[in-house]
């Protein structure tokens, strides 16, 4: 049995992107109901600790949204959708002027005007803040104008499936976790705003629900994922506690005028990087940190020094208090006294789900809506620190102004029994005797760490795809015990199977780039080639089932990776409906 929800615009997702996309969609005096497997203002957002991008000129009057493009696209490696980029940086401003008006509250200069400060791979200082809390900041701003429009919500719920008719996505399957009960949403228009996937990942930055499964739903409802190879990973997470590795220390703490340093007590960035130094874009980072390790210059824990110390406490204690409060609290360590320990750790996913400009629909999938980390495009190879959360309001607020022109045009769609009944066949089925999930997951993360991680090459990557094939035929074999509400254990078997498409994604795209760009790099092939990899890697599923791998031109607009100005691409005349910019003093 199973309950069916209706509605005109679901939101999956209640974190910044899925909470922007329901206000949005909200202002077409719509239905919106928005899921949520956390409760509401706790979901991966208000982990998002350092800031938000936006070309204000607050602190640096010579910034622009110019350069503002120019940086993310020159630090994405050019694997960019730069129309994409263009509305990004043209509507964050407003975006960011929308959160205050909704009630956030950013750090202020001293004639009143938002405050803003360096990241790394960043020409000018232009991501506004909260301390080291914005993103909580955003998603409590966020939450509270979510209840002000009385936008109903369900949250603890598990969406294990998309639906369709069709070509057409026509809503979700999931689970109420309170009860263990089935339900069936039946929706005009729906939003993924699932995030990321840095789970299947051993050290990550991600929440335990970051497995992947928005790539994986979509990608077997016939969308295409982009640029999957493309994994950020965080040049700076805990190492210790154990039970703290890879929780993420904020890039704010480089902006802020934290130094890096080797057991020898060497600013090492130095040989990595002159000129940008600690605040090189996080790829660099990354690979640099890696490269002392290799090279024995790290600590006894396996990582580096992120030092501080040397500011004035009381200006650490107002810049960065939850760094401060994370490292007394896990590692009994005053970072106002003390370096930290830090070495990189899985963090963001460039690529997601390829979304469409031209036609005003989001995928390839009627009906299909994408925003924040679930879709890709936005960011090429390497994501600037302080695009993410201008991502989730930038691009949340288009998905649901597009969802929600979609859903007013379309009338109530059927469900396809059949799916409902596989679907819940599925989950029940795993309700058995059988070795268990954990056990699984686990090898999962640790074959990727060791062999998709931040060096990769064609041995390791052929080597990590036999092991996700000898994985998915020990899927078989797994049961859990327990009934169906609150049963933890179920959940990590009914996800396996998104982890494994996500793990396969991610490894087929790397097989196929034969070159080393954003944070993709190949130790077999180091170098950049423009020449032949100046695309995008696709995957789609094919007619049989298996996972396709396709390339499609890099869309340029403004930059070209060869002389980083000019050069449209032919595609230069099209049209972008921007949401309304109000004037402001």
């Amino acid at each position: 049995m199973h309950k069916t929800i209706e509605t005109d615009v679901l939101i999956i997702g209640n974190g910044g992107a899925g909470l922007r996309a329901a206000i949005e969609a909200s202002k077409a005096n719509l239905e919106v109901m928005i899921v949520g497997r956390t409760l509401p203002g706790k979901a991966h957002t208000t982990m998002a600790e350092g800031g938000i991008n936006a070309a204000l000129g607050n602190r640096d009057p010579t910034d622009s949204i110019d350069e503002h493009f120019r940086d993310t696209v020159v630090e994405g490696g050019f694997l960019n959708d730069q129309r994409l980029v263009e509305i990004l940086v043209n509507e964050v401003p407003e975006r960011v002027y929308d959160l205050e008006d909704f009630g956030a509250v950013f750090d202020r200069t001293l004639d009143g005007k938002i405050a803003q400060r360096p990241f790394g791979g960043q020409s000018h200082p232009r991501t506004c803040y909260v301390g080291d809390e914005t993103g909580h900041e955003m998603i409590m701003a966020l939450t509270e104008e979510v209840r002000r429009r009385d936008l109903p919500h369900m949250d603890e719920v598990i969406v294990t499936r998309l639906l369709t008719v069709g070509k057409r996505c026509v809503g979700a399957f999931g689970i109420d976790m309170k009860s263990g009960d089935y339900l069936v949403f039946r929706a005009k228009a729906t939003v993924l705003a699932t995030g990321g996937g840095g789970r299947v990942y051993k050290v990550t930055s991600n929440p335990e629900e970051a497995t992947g499964d928005g790539y994986s739903m979509a990608y077997e409802i016939g969308a295409e994922l982009m640029d999957m190879e493309q994994v950020q990973f965080h040049p700076t997470g805990m190492i210790f506690p154990e039970s703290a590795k890879g929780i993420l220390v904020t890039e704010a703490v480089r902006g802020e005028g934290g130094l890096l340093k080797n057991i020898e007590g060497e600013r090492f960035m130095a040989r990595y990087n002159p000129s940008q130094m600690e605040l090189s874009p996080r790829d660099v980072v990354a690979r640099s940190i890696y490269s002392e390790l290799q090279a024995g210059r790290g600590t006894p824990r396996g990582g580096v020094y992120l030092d501080i110390s040397y500011k004035e406490s009381d200006q650490i204690l107002k810049k960065l208090p939850r760094m401060v409060k994370q490292f007394r609290n896990f590692a009994d360590l005053d970072i106002t006294k003390e370096p930290m320990e830090v070495a990189p750790t899985a963090h963001h996913f460039m690529g997601g789900v390829r979304i469409r400009v031209e036609d005003n629909r989001s995928t390839t999938v009627e009906g299909l809506y994408l925003a924040g980390e679930a879709e890709a495009g936005v960011h090429g190879g390497n994501r600037l620190g302080g695009n993410a959360l201008a991502e989730t309001q930038v691009f949340g607020a288009r998905a649901g102004m597009f969802a929600a022109k979609f859903a007013r045009m379309s009338t109530k769609p059927g469900v396809d029994r059949g799916q409902v009944e596989d679907e819940a066949g599925r989950l029940d089925s795993l309700l058995r005797e059988g070795s268990k999930p954990q056990e699984l997951r686990e090898r999962i993360r640790e074959m990727m760490w060791q062999y998709v991680g931040i060096v990769r090459d064609r041995e390791k990557l052929h080597f990590a795809l036999g092991e996700i094939e000898r994985f998915r035929v020990e899927l078989s074999q797994i049961g859990v015990g327990g009934g169906k509400k609150y049963n933890p254990e179920w959940y990590d078997a009914i996800v396996l199977p998104h982890m494994l498409a996500t793990c396969e994604a991610i490894i087929r795209s790397a097989l196929t780039r034969e070159e080393s760009r954003g944070a993709h790099f190949r130790s077999d092939f180091p170098k950049r080639d423009d020449d032949k990899w100046f695309v995008n890697v696709n995957v789609r599923k094919g007619s049989g089932g298996e996972m396709e791998v396709f390339t499609t031109p890099i869309v340029t607009t403004k930059l070209n990776p060869t002389t980083r100005s000019g050069g449209p691409s032919g595609r230069e005349n099209y049209q972008i409906p921007r949401l309304q910019v109000r004037p402001r003093p």
